[in-house]
């Protein structure tokens, strides 16, 4: 697992790349191939990706209500029930013990897969919380938002859970992802607000521009801000003013960037091989460079559904896989190839 200095350094060092050089082009191409891996079993229900330290990638099945797994070259397909039915696995993501972390969204439930497939599962204090997004804290702990129970989550690689109430009240809180100030950041869909939260579980929200702006999915850029998309369409019961993504420093300043396609709304965001955002988005990955500038890049023919995107453990490039953008669209499991 990556220190959280080195991990800093890193995001720095791609800032420099992407800067010193003429734009992102300049480090690393698309060179328009798809390849692509359809499952097994029809509406399986692929939802998001992680890459562990090993080069393999995992995935949740949300219809399937399973975890699975292939090799980087698309061969070695495995998949791993849940012990509980209908436990609705979301999102997951690599922890600081070198296992996969997953959320159960219907299940209200925090999940481990080791490397052999054994599953352990902890129950969420709040009933019907909803758990959604994860992501690994500079503190090693897994930090998980509770979308219907208004809250953040904390829990220890033993499993301890603490619960932190996010001052806006049914806030929303859709999507967090760890910060190179060391803090998690996370999206109040319902709120319209980004927050930003310390180890110790202080709070700083900042509005959006827009009272609708509904706030999605979050990562940290190469420029070290933090980059997230804003919604649009009909979700949860609001109807978000999006189609953007945005861009917010850490001192809570927000940039906003719209998107060049209309619906549907896009989904999830990633850093890329070549240190630009990346978002999935309809049939198409878009990427934007630290500068806003975006370009959307078909990954199949007619009516898709590109959900969950990654290049590495938690949405980061690691150093030792460099040239593909991995993620998942109907009932396939798919990479951009870089070059």
């Amino acid at each position: 697992m990556t220190h959280p200095k080195a991990r800093a350094l890193l995001l720095a060092l791609l800032s420099l790349a992407t800067f010193g050089l003429i734009g992102a082009e300049a480090v690393r191409n698309t060179d328009g191939v798809v390849h692509s891996f359809t499952l097994p079993k029809p509406n399986s229900g692929p939802t998001t990706l992680a890459i562990a330290p090993d080069g393999v990638v995992w995935f949740t099945l949300s219809s399937a209500n399973a975890i699975g797994r292939i090799n980087q070259d698309l061969t070695g397909y495995q998949e791993f029930p849940l012990p509980n039915a209908q436990s609705g696995p979301r999102i997951i993501s690599l922890g600081s013990d070198g296992n996969m972390w997953f959320s159960e969204h219907t299940g209200n439930r925090m999940a481990r897969i080791t490397k052999d497939g054994t599953i352990t599962e902890w129950s969420i204090p709040t009933p019907d919380s909803q758990p959604r997004a994860i992501a690994l804290g500079s503190d090693g702990n897994i930090w998980f938002g509770e979308f219907a129970g208004g809250k953040v989550g904390r829990i220890t690689p033993r499993g301890e859970i603490t619960e932190f109430q996010i001052p806006t009240r049914d806030a929303g809180p859709r999507a967090l992802a760890a910060g190179a100030d060391g803090n998690i950041w996370v999206s109040e869909f319902k709120a319209s607000k980004v927050a930003r939260l310390t180890p110790t579980g202080v709070f700083t929200e900042f509005p959006l521009p827009r009272e609708n702006g509904g706030p999605g999915d979050i990562t940290a850029g190469s420029d070290g801000a933090m980059w997230f998309l804003e919604l649009s369409g009909t979700m949860d019961g609001l109807k978000p003013d999006g189609n953007r993504i945005a861009r917010i420093n850490l001192n809570g300043e927000i940039k906003e960037y719209p998107l060049p396609s209309a619906q549907p709304t896009a989904i999830n965001v990633a850093v890329g091989p070549d240190g630009s955002v990346w978002y999935s988005k309809n049939n198409t990955l878009g990427r934007v460079t630290p500068a806003g500038d975006i370009k959307e890049f078909p990954i199949a023919e007619g009516p898709a559904r590109a959900v969950g995107l990654t290049a590495g453990a938690d949405r980061q490039t690691p150093v030792h896989l460099t040239d593909k953008l991995w993620f998942t669209e109907g009932n396939r499991i798919g990479y951009l190839q870089f070059k």
